[in-house]
């Protein structure tokens, strides 16, 4: 290929056309005239034309161009459009019918074609592309390629920038245009390094007709009515060759890696994708990362080049952020690192190590047996947050040495000491090494031939001819460049011994690694265990797809759990959940454990009264009497009767019951978009349809929804509207008395819990509470979710309202976890169920329950958690309300304290609800280490009630994150 022909076609600015020129030629040729919109190309000059026939393109490129090439892309948007792979343009014919014209604008050649226009957006100026996203390149990328694979067309034989095939003389060429003496030292360094790894492969690489150009810029998508993005068309088929078919993943890979955070693992589900659909070769799939790392290096080099010969093209300076991000992430990891994930991500594995030669690397060892400590996830030696504690790793693995004489880690178990609280980035919690405590002296001998070299921090690194056996820990006599055979001395030991295996000497692997990238590097890094004479694997884990399978195969289906493909939390500590593979979750939903998760206290007094006794109410014991008594002490001074029950439904479904009783009537009054349990009775109560889509049509005729007092986005709003929501009960009560049939109650959340936390418009109850009372009601304050400190302000929601209820209802955190409930109220009530029979809850109450119950009241006091509601909470209140100015999705903060809601709307006027985009954000929030759900009606509600025990770097950490998606766009 002619360097010169190259050179030229990377050169050329855009056609400098007007676009009042365009119009004249616009009409001239097609008779059509409209509002033209530029549209961004590096060398090309396009516009969007909106005329009263529909919307086109109009391209116009160089008359250096070939006809045959522009003649080759009709061809294939043809055989494409009849393939039925993908949408694509039409070519609209010229008034002379042509649909390519070549004209001469004022001295310049140009060649002009107008296409239709497919209605969509690319996405390119997303910061975040979610899986999904990542995914559909891929397939798309696949199903192209495999219908271009019998496209044959004399134009598709062209010289082109682009082709990766003259990738090494375009950069070679290009380089000078780096003013930057480092920077372009580093480009030809990494550029030298990708093709030393292709050039081997080359001639077995397929060659076929490719689009070379399927990017988030030339893909175009559309939200459907869920806000799900589909898949609309493919548009630019400038780059169409025939080359590599490779080429075309690396291309459409290397565009993701600007919306990858950094991370260039973050294109393996399109690799996937794209595999599924298209089996690539090995070759193909070993090419692929190279590939990746040169289109990186023509980028930044074209987009240099192009915006010096051409500064006033803004989509080349625009892009250039853009195209230094991609270079920057392709350059991050090591190429072995990359072509690893990329096997082990389709199910290729690399050639196994032939380890039967080794001799033994510590031979007077040999036969010795070692504890195996365990620093797993859910290792016994943790507990109550210990493995934070500096070098506990190292300490459990010396003491267990000191009383087993030998002791060593596991390789690859994944590391609780490792993890990292508030934090977005993925933790290194998979050691690629195996950790021993062996006596000082022992002597260590070499298990292959190889040449010694010395690193920092203490390495000796044996290089042999296909491994790197690496060691810390050693004092040895050996000089840098030492030639040793199998089974010479290393030297001794001199501390804790480290031992890592890696494949090849040009690697410099971590200790420890993330767990997304623990199948790449642990196929570079294998296990030592066969050196070392010791079988210290990990346990193989448990398929978390496999384990979830199960879990669907037996528990009941309406038992839903969080996320569709969830982590596996097997253990927490304070409001952080960590999963099997040592990261933590800031638990930002949780509000069954209020003093947090792991608390030693609660681990301490649960385990002192079993090995007591644990049985039913119904005995008589010291408990019962305490946790009573402490519990009315907590209550208004009117009430003097406490029932123990095992959860919030069983204590709503007992208080409809008490004011059935009581009262001698059955109609109850409820509040529309309220969730009170699942019981029979408290489902009849609850009309939220979020958790009961049928709740509104289901409801028996003793139950009388009333209009939600939503002083957000309810019928009446705002600090004022307590009048006009009393109507609704004033209008409900009417019909009952109509009817002639008993008022029993009226239950209703103090704060509207199941909405987010939404106060109810002041005076609200204060006159709900006498209506009912006057008519022989009682009055139920559900306290399930809102009460026992939460709020911040006030220790019940009720007190916010300045009313007494007559009945008083509890759970969640009363047993931080364990199931206890309680119901409060009068004598005479509580009495009064007696007609009915004796009541009993047999693990309500229960010796347990009560002892665990008083602890959760005496930590939360000497904890100072109720104070820490109101503070902390005030401040994450504070930096909530201050998203509000600056993201119009932000529409309201509800709540206080430790029970807040964050409502998403698309429209500040109509107060449309963002429920996809709600999804989304929580679905986005997990993969940044915080778990977060939806609540309310519309579920487009944050559902923010964490343990009470929650952090002012917690509430920090998670605004900013939520700051940080919101940036990014949903």
């Amino acid at each position: 290929m002619p360097l010169a022909t190259l050179v030229h076609r990377a050169s050329l600015p855009s056609p400098q056309i007007s676009a009042a020129q365009v119009s004249v030629l616009l009409r001239a040729n097609y008779g059509l005239s409209g509002d033209l919109r530029p549209l961004g190309s590096q060398q090309d000059l396009n516009y969007r034309v909106d005329t009263g026939h529909g919307r086109f393109v109009l391209k116009i490129c160089h008359g250096d161009y070939a006809v045959r090439e522009l003649e080759a892309q009709h061809a294939a948007l043809r055989h494409l459009a009849d393939h039925g792979a993908v949408k694509v343009p039409r070519v609209i014919a010229a008034n002379n019918g042509q649909d390519l014209l070549t004209l001469d604008v004022e001295g310049q050649g140009v060649h002009v074609r107008l296409l239709e226009y497919i209605d969509g957006q690319p996405l390119t100026q997303f910061r975040h592309l979610e899986p999904g996203l990542v995914k559909g390149l891929g397939r798309l990328c696949a199903q192209i390629d495999q219908a271009l694979a019998t496209f044959e067309h004399a134009g598709l034989e062209r010289t082109l920038q682009w082709d990766a095939r003259h990738a090494h003389t375009l950069i070679e060429h290009l380089l000078p245009v780096i003013q930057d003496d480092a920077q372009r030292s580093l480009i030809a360094d990494i550029a030298q390094q990708a093709e030393r790894r292709l050039q081997p492969l080359k001639a077995s690489l397929p060659v076929q007709a490719i689009h070379m150009d399927i990017t988030d810029d030339n893909v175009v998508w559309q939200r459907d009515a869920q806000r799900q993005w589909q898949l609309q068309g493919v548009i630019d088929f400038g780059d169409l060759v025939r080359t590599w078919r490779i080429t075309d993943l690396s291309v459409t890979c290397a565009a993701l890696l600007h919306h990858a955070d950094g991370d260039p693992f973050f294109i393996l589900p399109a690799i996937q994708a794209y595999h599924a659909v298209n089996p690539l070769q090995r070759e193909e799939l070993l090419a692929l990362w190279p590939l990746i790392v040169s289109r990186a290096a023509v980028l930044v080099l074209s987009g240099e080049q192009q915006v010096a010969i051409d500064p006033g093209n803004q989509y080349s300076r625009d892009n250039l952020a853009h195209e230094w991000e991609i270079f920057r992430v392709a350059h991050s990891v090591p190429l072995d690192l990359m072509e690893a994930a990329i096997l082990s991500a389709v199910g290729h594995n690399l050639a196994p190590i032939a380890s039967e030669g080794f001799a033994p690397l510590l031979p007077t060892l040999v036969g010795r047996e070692f504890a195996l400590i365990d620093l797993g996830v859910l290792s016994p030696h943790f507990e109550a947050g210990n493995w934070e504690q500096p070098g506990i790793d190292q300490r459990l693995l010396s003491e267990a040495a000191a009383v087993h004489g030998l002791a060593a880690s596991r390789y690859g178990q994944y590391r609780l000491s490792r993890t990292r609280p508030d934090s977005a980035v993925e933790p290194d919690t998979y050691p690629l090494h195996v950790e021993l405590n062996v006596p000082q002296g022992s002597s260590l001998e070499s298990p292959f031939a190889g040449v010694v070299h010395l690193g920092a921090d203490g390495l000796l690194q044996l290089d042999g001819a296909s491994l790197s056996l690496r060691l810390w820990g050693v004092t040895s006599p050996l000089h840098a460049g030492a030639a040793l055979v199998k089974g010479q001395v290393l030297g001794e030991v001199s501390g804790p011994l480290r031992v890592q295996l890696c494949r090849g000497a040009g690697l410099n692997p971590p200790l420890f690694c993330t767990p997304s990238r623990a199948a790449a590097w642990q196929a570079l890094c294998p296990s030592p265990a066969a050196l070392l004479g010791l079988a210290c694997d990990a346990e193989p884990e448990i398929d978390p797809e496999a384990l979830l399978a199960r879990r669907d195969a037996s528990f009941a289906r309406s038992q839903k759990h969080y996320y569709v493909d969830p982590p596996r939390i097997e253990r927490g500590w304070r409001n952080h959940l960590i999963d099997m593979q040592g990261r933590s979750y800031l638990d930002m939903l949780n509000n069954v454990a209020v003093l947090g998760h792991g608390h030693p206290r609660m681990a301490a007094v649960a385990a002192r009264q079993w090995s007591l006794l644990n049985t039913n109410s119904r005995f008589h014991y010291a408990a019962i009497a305490e946790f009573s008594e402490r519990l009315l002490a907590l209550a208004p001074s009117n009430m003097d009767r406490v029932f123990l029950v095992n959860s919030g439904t069983e204590a709503n479904d007992l208080a409809i019951r008490l004011a059935w009783a009581y009262s001698g009537g059955r109609d109850m009054l409820s509040v529309l978009e309220a969730y009170h349990g699942w019981s029979v009775a408290a489902d009849a109560v609850s009309t939220s349809i979020a958790d009961n889509p049928q709740a509104l049509s289901s409801r028996p005729d003793w139950v009388h929804p009333v209009t939600a007092p939503n002083t957000y986005r309810g019928e009446f709003r705002g600090p004022d509207s307590a009048p006009d929501y009393v109507r609704s009960v004033e209008h409900n009560l009417a019909k009952i008395a109509e009817s002639r049939r008993q008022l029993a109650g009226f239950i209703c959340e103090p704060v509207y819990g199941n909405a987010g936390g939404i106060a109810l418009p002041p005076g609200y109850l204060k006159r709900v509470y006498e209506l009912v009372r006057e008519r022989g009601g009682v009055c139920i304050a559900d306290e399930v979710q809102v009460g026992y400190g939460r709020m911040g302000e006030f220790f019940w929601g009720f007190e916010e309202q300045g009313v007494v209820p007559d009945i008083i209802t509890m759970a969640k955190g009363m047993g931080n976890g364990q199931p206890l409930g309680a119901v409060i109220t009068r004598r005479e009530i509580a009495e009064a169920l007696e007609a009915e029979g004796y009541f009993f809850s047999s693990a309500g109450g229960s010796p347990v329950s009560c002892r665990i119950g008083m602890a959760v009241l005496d930590v939360m006091e000497e904890e100072d958690l109720w104070e820490n509601a109101r503070v902390v909470g005030g401040h994450f209140k504070a930096r909530l309300e201050a998203l509000i100015e600056r993201y119009p999705l932000v529409g309201a903060v509800h709540g206080s304290g430790f029970y807040l809601g964050v409502e998403l709307i698309r429209n500040r006027a109509t107060l449309e609800p963002a429920t996809e985009e709600t999804t989304a954000l929580c679905n986005r929030l997990r993969e940044l280490g915080i778990f977060m759900q939806p609540t309310g009606d519309y579920l487009n509600i944050l559902k923010i009630k964490p343990p009470m025990v929650t952090t002012r770097q917690s509430v920090d950490f998670f605004v900013d994150m939520l700051e940080k998606v919101l940036d990014e766009g949903l």
